[in-house]
């Protein structure tokens, strides 16, 4: 089970309030501007700060590279 579209619509990073890119097939909510994944598990984002993950250089590009294969758009248009 994928994430609601309509929650997808107005998640925003809790750091940078921008939007984020939902990879449903790795259950990760990820702000490439601060490099930041969130975990989704169970369906539920958590969205705490201090249990992100940030990605170091290879991860992100990695990462990037999943988004642009599966054009993948952000939550919201800032």
């Amino acid at each position: 089970m994928a994430l609601d579209p309509r929650l997808l619509e107005i998640l925003a990073c809790p750091d940078d309030k921008g939007p984020l890119l939902y990879l449903a097939g790795e259950s990760t909510l990820y702000n490439p501007r601060r490099r930041r994944r969130y975990s989704v598990d169970d369906d539920i984002p958590n969205m705490l700060i201090d249990e992100a993950e940030t990605v170091d250089e290879h991860e992100h590009k990695r990462l990037m590279a999943v988004v642009e294969t599966e054009s993948i758009p952000f939550t919201f248009s800032p």
